[in-house]
């Protein structure tokens, strides 16, 4: 019987701390939460995935580099807009490649000269509203300003200062434009130009990727700091794979303009 008794001593101790470590497994609900998680309180549950999340990629990334996040934008849509936010990175990207096209060609064709901007007392506008263009030659483009002939002058003056080594010539209202030989000088001098444009790209991606982490670090009142860092690593996330692509489109530029 006394051995009895002493085996059942330590059962009470002994269930307190299993009650102790079941509670310690179950989600805790957000500090000031109206509603038990129990009840179906969105923002608890919102809280429980995320947090359980954050300790997946946490457990993940122990020893192996830097861990991915791929948080679903409807389970955060009251924080912030990832999707919004992705298609703002994505915009940048595809007028990064519309640059490329358009102004930073090796072969100068007519349609290069169409959206060169035009400063003239009304505004700016761009040359193909303002003149007929077409090409005469292969060495030679001709703008015919008969429509706007007060543009004359300031359409020449866009097309020199282009960045495109042109340099027009002024016959009344027709404005030549004499086709330059391909150069190595003139390939280094686009593939600089090439490099820069990427570099303006990239500076509007930051204001993209600091405008959203901005918008998130205003929730920090209502979510928890584990939300709050996720997200922040997910839009960082998705600024360096936007990067990375701006990366190979300038590196593919590069090699077509010095062959």
């Amino acid at each position: 019987m006394a051995l009895a008794l002493r085996c059942l001593r330590p059962l009470p101790s002994l269930l307190h701390r299993s009650s102790l470590a079941m509670a310690r497994g179950l989600p805790r609900a957000p500090r000031g939460c109206p509603a038990p998680l129990l009840e179906g309180c969105r923002q608890c549950v919102q809280h429980m995935l995320l947090s359980r999340q954050l300790a997946t990629k946490k457990a993940k990334g122990k020893g192996q580099g830097q861990a991915k996040v791929n948080i679903s934008a409807a389970l955060v849509e009251d924080i912030i807009n990832l999707e919004e936010t992705s298609g703002d990175m994505q915009a940048v990207i595809e007028a990064l490649k519309e640059d490329f096209s358009r102004n930073l060609s090796v072969r100068t064709s007519p349609g290069a000269l169409d959206h060169i901007t035009v400063m003239t007392k009304d505004g700016k506008f761009p040359l193909n509203q303002l003149g007929q263009i077409s090409q005469k030659s292969p060495q030679l483009m001709v703008v015919n300003m008969a429509s706007f002939p007060e543009s004359t002058a300031a359409a020449a003056k866009a097309i020199r200062e282009s960045g495109m080594n042109l340099n027009p010539e002024v016959d009344g209202t027709v404005i030549r434009v004499p086709v330059p030989k391909v150069t190595r000088e003139h390939r280094e001098s686009l593939a600089k130009l090439a490099k820069q444009s990427t570099n303006k790209a990239k500076e509007a991606l930051r204001k993209v990727r600091s405008k959203s982490i901005t918008q998130v670090k205003k929730s920090k009142s209502k979510v928890s700091e584990d939300t709050i860092w996720l997200l922040e690593k997910q839009i960082q996330q998705m600024a360096d794979e936007a990067t990375a692509e701006m990366d190979k489109l300038l590196a593919a530029k590069t090699k077509e303009l010095l062959g």
